[in-house]
């Protein structure tokens, strides 16, 4: 039986803000807390308000929802807004993660990564110190091939912009919960997908392909290295993790995934099963897609935040994959 959490209520106003509000993660989340009797607010870059295909995730809560358009690097207009919604709680989820992989773009990674995490953090801390904040956090943090689970004790070793970037941030939010006693949390992320996922990312572009190709719409599928494997989770349950780590009484860190592996081939093949169709027969490996250096799957131990938290997550890989690929055909389905 799937439990809806969405519907549990909580009984005290609570006013929300959250930086990437219109990301996939953003979005669920929005829907969550105004699901739960929040007010909520979200920071998007001015560029984002003018066009309306930025905010499609949000197109089920565009009218309860309020967005403030915000120059990140302009401190003085960030506390005017933050002055202005008065937050309870605060859910830092922006971040530059494209080309932030690399050093391609440095500076802007760390500029929007690390400084304005910074900023957010001191402006919050600075208007209302009784609020509770929260940091994504991401499994980028840690080594490349690391051998075992990780939890909240792993040493963290990144390798790229974006990983230094959210290091040096966990750091910051640690150091204002310990030196200035402020409710601050980071959630450190594993892989998470759903059907608000970028094209850009591989299990989108496969449940994708497997609607187009059962609707005839295209003959084949192209991928790189399938026997790659993540810990891939649902998106809904980590906003729901989010939730439950920033109304925490005790603020903290946590570690949040599945603790399970599943390769890239998986979640071809039961897509493709779930359309009714055999993989193998519309399944081409372009090896030009294959990474030169691909890390090893980094595995979560989530026990903290199940144990202290009770977080129960309601998708199963199983889940996750049937309301990807449902999603794109019903889509399809409105088209013809």
């Amino acid at each position: 039986m799937v439990i809806n959490f969405y519907k549990i209520k909580i009984h005290m106003s609570k006013i929300a803000l959250i930086s990437g509000i219109t990301g996939q993660d953003g979005s669920y989340l929005a829907e969550l807390l105004l699901d739960k009797g929040y007010k909520v607010h979200g920071l998007v870059r001015k560029k984002s308000t003018k066009n309306v295909n930025n905010n499609w995730r949000l197109k089920n809560v565009l009218k309860k929802i309020k967005l403030h358009k915000i120059d990140f690097n302009n401190y003085r207009l960030l506390e005017n807004r933050i002055k202005l919604i008065k937050p309870n709680e605060v859910y830092h989820l922006a971040a530059q993660a494209y080309d932030g992989y690399s050093f391609k773009d440095e500076f802007y990674t760390f500029d929007i990564n690390l400084n304005f995490t910074h900023k957010l953090l001191a402006t919050v801390r600075k208007v209302n110190p009784k609020a509770s904040f929260f940091f994504a956090g991401s499994s980028e943090m840690y080594d490349k091939n690391i051998n075992k689970k990780i939890n909240e004790k792993t040493n963290f070793n990144p390798s790229s912009a974006y990983g230094i970037a959210k290091v040096a941030s966990y750091y910051l939010v640690k150091n204002y919960r310990e030196n200035f006693n402020f409710k601050a949390s980071t959630g450190i992320l594993f892989n998470h997908e759903s059907p608000r996922k970028d094209d850009i990312f591989v299990l989108k572009k496969i449940a994708k392909s497997v609607a187009r190709i059962k609707f005839g719409l295209q003959k084949k599928i192209y991928l790189g290295d399938i026997k790659s494997k993540r810990d891939w989770g649902h998106a809904k349950d980590y906003v729901y993790a989010m939730w439950l780590i920033n109304k925490n009484n005790k603020a903290g860190d946590y570690i949040i995934g599945t603790g399970k592996l599943n390769s890239v081939e998986d979640f071809t093949k039961k897509s493709f099963k779930y359309v009714g169709l055999d993989y193998k027969k519309y399944l081409k490996i372009d090896k030009r897609l294959i990474r030169s250096k691909d890390s090893k799957a980094r595995l979560a131990n989530s026990s903290k935040l199940i144990k202290k938290l009770k977080w129960k997550k309601q998708f199963t890989f199983n889940t996750l994959i049937f309301d990807m690929v449902n999603y794109e055909i019903k889509k399809l389905n409105s088209k013809f």
